[in-house]
């Protein structure tokens, strides 16, 4: 694994993790300026956001298949393993992001 690649599954977590506390957070003020309750809104968010932030750190899931199709019918195999680390590495700071959303509202992780 090059530095490149780190530095790109580094940026993939930090992106999905983004996303999340981003997205639940603008989302709770926007709860609470119609009068429903924010914190249960966040978590609600946070939990629903997931695969979005997944799709927004691997760029778009187009450039994810078009690697996988690579790896497949052409045989470079590396191809395969680096698109799954890159959604590897988002799925992970997907969680990490809705753990602590749940972990400042309190609520139980669905």
């Amino acid at each position: 694994m090059d530095r490149n690649f780190a530095a790109t599954l580094v940026v993939d977590f930090f992106v999905a993790f983004g996303v999340i506390i981003g997205g639940a957070i603008i989302g709770g003020i926007s709860a609470f300026l119609i009068g429903e309750p924010p914190l249960q809104k966040i978590s609600e968010l946070a939990a629903s956001l997931k695969i979005w932030a997944i799709v927004a750190a691997i760029g778009g899931t187009f450039d994810a298949f078009t690697s996988l199709e690579r790896g497949l019918f052409q045989g470079t195999h590396d191809d395969i393993f680096k698109t799954l680390f890159m959604i590897f590495a988002a799925l992970c700071g997907a969680q990490a992001g809705t753990t602590v959303i749940h972990w400042l509202t309190q609520s139980n992780a669905s």
